[in-house]
C-alpha cells in the first residue's frame, strides 16, 4: 500500500496551515440535522460524522446536486475543507473519489459492506465528494433535455451555486480554509470552478470562500498536448507499433477536437489490434475480468478500474459500488434518490459522456489567470496511466513558461523512489511511480 500512502502524504503537504477559526457555532441549521448520516448499512464504527443530500441548483429546470460529507477523523473543526470533483465528463466522485480513492470507506467485493480505508484523506481534511453535473451519480434533473446539452459552462455555474447554498447549511465551513480536488477530466472541472470562485470573491466587500488552491491528478490540461502525449506514452511504452506511431502523428493534427476520418482510422487500428485487452489506466495491472468467458474492456472514456500496483489490488471495485449504491437500504441512509429516479445508480452517465456539449479546449488560459490569485496549485500524475499519461500532463506545463524554484528531484518513501517532482514559482508537479489514473 506505500503508494496509497504516498498520495496521501502529497496532499497532506498542501495542507500546511494554521487554523484561524477559534469559536463554535451554537445551533446547527435544522436541514443540515436532517442530512446526517447515522450509519450506513455494513459500515464499521467510526468517529467522524457524516452528511449527505441534496442541494437544488436550478428551480427553474429542477437540477439538484448530490453531496456526501465525510468530517476529518480528529478535530474536524482546525480542519480544511476539501471538495472532490471526478470527471468522464460523466463520472460520480462517490463512486470513485469516495469509494476508490481518497475516500473513508471501500466495499467488500459482496457488494453489501464497508471496510475502512487507512489511506483516506480525511485524516486530514472534512472531504466534501460532488456528484456533478445533474445527471450523474444521484444528481439530478426534472428537465430531460439537461442530459443532453450538459457542458464545461454549466457544470462549472451549477457548482459554484452549489457551494454557495451549501455553506448556507453548512455555516462552521464558512471561511474556513477551502480547497478543490480532483482527477481526469476533474481538470476542466476544478480550475474552471477556482476560476469562477475568484471572479465571486472580487464581486464581494468580504470574499465568501477561503480558497487557499487547488490540486489535480492526470488532468485534462490541453486538448493537443494531451493527445500528443497519449500517442508519445503508447509508443515509448511499447503499446504500439513504429507503424502506428507515425500513421496517427501524419493524419492526426489533435488541433481539432474532431478528427478526420484517417486519423481516426490509425488510432482505431492500433487500439484494436495492437493495445491488447489491458487496463489503459493502469497498465502494468490486471482488468476486470467479469467471467472466464465474458471479459470487458474498461471503457474508454471514462475513469475506471484504476489503482496503482499493490498487494490486495482488485479491478473491479466499480462493480462492487454499482451493487452497493442501488441498494435501497443504502439509498435510505444517505437520504439518496428521494425524487424516485427512473434509472439505476451507475458509476458513470453514458447519456452525459456522449452528448457533452462544450469542452474547452485548453485549461492553460485558466492556468495563467489563477497564478495571479495566488492560489497554491499542485499537480500530480501517476505514471502508469496511458489514458492521461504524465507525458502529456508535462507537455502542457512546459508552455506554461514557468519559473522554476527547485529543480527536478527524486522524492522518497519509505526509502524507495516514489516519484519525481519539480517546484515552481506558480505550482509544484509530482510524479507516482508504479501508480495509475487514481490517487
Amino acid at each position: 500500500m506505500m503508494f496509497q500512502s504516498v498520495v496521501l502524504n502529497l496532499f497532506m503537504s498542501l495542507l500546511f496551515f494554521s487554523s484561524t477559526i477559534t469559536t463554535a457555532i451554537a445551533a446547527l441549521p435544522k436541514q443540515q440535522e436532517l442530512d446526517r448520516i447515522s450509519a450506513l448499512p455494513g459500515q464499521p464504527p467510526v468517529t467522524f460524522s457524516q452528511f449527505s443530500g441534496y442541494i437544488t441548483v436550478n428551480e427553474q429546470y429542477g437540477r439538484a446536486l448530490f453531496y456526501w460529507l465525510t468530517e476529518a477523523t480528529s478535530f474536524p473543526e482546525k480542519k480544511p475543507l476539501v471538495l472532490w470533483l471526478n470527471g468522464g465528463p460523466g463520472c460520480s466522485s462517490v463512486a470513485y473519489g469516495a469509494s476508490e480513492e481518497i475516500g473513508p470507506f471501500r466495499i467488500n467485493s459482496t457488494g453489501s459492506s464497508l471496510y475502512l480505508n487507512e489511506y483516506s484523506w480525511n485524516r486530514e481534511a472534512n472531504l466534501l465528494f460532488l456528484e456533478s453535473p445533474a445527471g450523474v451519480g444521484f444528481s439530478y434533473t426534472n428537465t430531460s433535455s439537461d442530459h443532453y446539452d450538459s457542458g464545461d459552462k454549466r457544470t462549472a455555474e451549477d457548482a459554484l451555486v452549489f457551494l454557495i447554498s451549501w455553506m448556507s447549511r453548512f455555516p462552521q465551513y464558512k471561511y474556513r480554509e477551502f480547497y478543490i480536488a480532483g482527477e481526469s477530466y476533474a481538470g476542466h472541472y476544478v480550475p474552471q470552478l477556482a476560476e469562477k470562485i475568484v471572479e465571486y470573491n472580487k464581486a464581494l466587500l468580504q470574499p465568501a470562500f477561503n480558497l487557499k488552491g487547488f490540486i489535480v491528478g492526470n488532468a485534462d490540461f490541453d486538448h493537443y498536448y494531451d493527445k500528443i502525449g497519449v500517442i508519445t506514452y503508447w509508443w515509448s511504452h511499447s503499446m504500439i507499433s513504429d507503424t502506428s506511431y507515425r500513421s496517427i502523428l501524419k493524419n492526426c493534427n489533435f488541433k481539432e477536437v474532431k478528427e478526420s476520418l484517417e486519423c481516426d482510422s490509425a488510432q482505431s487500428y492500433a487500439e484494436k489490434y495492437e493495445l491488447g485487452f489491458i487496463n489503459e489506466y493502469s497498465i502494468y495491472t490486471p482488468p476486470c475480468i467479469t467471467s472466464i468467458n465474458n471479459t470487458m474492456r474498461p471503457p474508454r472514456l471514462r475513469n475506471t478500474l484504476l489503482h496503482p500496483s499493490v498487494s490486495g489490488y482488485d479491478p473491479c471495485t466499480q462493480n462492487y459500488a454499482e451493487k452497493y449504491y442501488n441498494l435501497p437500504e443504502v439509498q435510505k441512509a444517505m437520504h439518496a434518490n428521494v425524487t424516485g429516479i427512473l434509472y439505476n445508480w451507475t458509476a458513470c452517465s453514458d447519456v452525459i459522456i456522449s452528448n457533452w456539449k462544450d469542452s474547452e479546449f485548453s485549461m492553460l488560459p485558466i492556468y495563467k489567470k489563477l497564478f495571479a490569485a495566488g492560489l497554491r496549485i499542485w499537480v500530480f500524475s501517476g505514471d502508469t496511466d496511458s489514458m492521461v499519461p504524465v507525458t502529456g500532463t508535462r507537455l502542457a506545463l512546459s508552455h506554461l513558461n514557468l519559473t522554476i524554484k527547485t529543480e527536478w528531484y527524486p522524492w522518497y518513501a519509505d526509502e524507495e523512489v516514489g516519484g519525481w517532482t519539480e517546484v515552481y514559482d506558480q505550482l509544484t508537479f509530482a510524479s507516482v511511480r508504479e501508480a495509475g489514473h487514481e490517487p
